[in-house]
């Protein structure tokens, strides 16, 4: 089993059980380059979403160094997506890390998110 099976078969544990409770999630993906977060419902259509490939993120980011790979960027996307589920009337999320460890990019996400005023 390589990397990419293993991180997707921890992510399908933590999918399963929020299909489950049927509730809307917070999911996040990363790369070495950018990070991508969506607020998925429960019938698998994407509410909003936020990410570091968005023009107005990368002109933020434009004269930081590592554009997108970082955790600055990371938070800016976090705070951008909860800012978006709150205009659309998402409050509370279930947070899926998509298999990856809760640390660095991944945190980063969740902490911004919940400064922003998401309850996980």
């Amino acid at each position: 089993m390589d990397k990419k099976q293993s991180r997707l078969r921890r992510a399908t544990q933590t999918r399963a059980k929020i299909a489950e409770l049927k509730v809307v999630r917070l999911a996040v993906h990363r790369t070495n380059l950018h990070i991508y977060a969506n607020i998925i419902g429960p019938d698998a259509k994407i509410l909003a979403s936020a990410s570091t490939v968005e023009a107005e993120v990368r002109k933020e980011l434009a004269d930081k160094s590592g554009k997108g790979g970082n955790v600055a960027a990371a938070a800016l996307v976090g705070k951008r997506v909860a800012e978006k589920a709150l205009k659309a009337g998402i409050s509370e999320v279930a947070f899926d890390r998509s298999g990856f460890r809760y640390h660095g990019r991944v945190k980063a996400v969740a902490d911004a998110a919940r400064e922003a005023g998401l309850k996980f």
